[in-house]
């Protein structure tokens, strides 16, 4: 991909990387009850990388 990109395409691609963070610590017993060990990623419901799935392209 280019390095210069239109502003339109790299506020789609923050978007994309911040829906893919782990949930935070709190989450956790909130979701899933406490005493259970569970990872954060398990709490976030879009898991995309940037090799395995393609966002809209404009």
């Amino acid at each position: 991909m280019s390095s210069r990109k239109p502003s339109g395409r790299k506020n789609r691609l923050i978007t994309a990387g911040r829906q893919t963070r782990w949930a935070p610590f709190w989450i956790i017993p909130k979701k899933f009850g406490v005493g259970r060990r569970v990872h954060p990623s398990a709490a976030t419901s879009k898991k995309r990388r940037w090799r395995k799935g393609n966002i809209q392209r404009g």
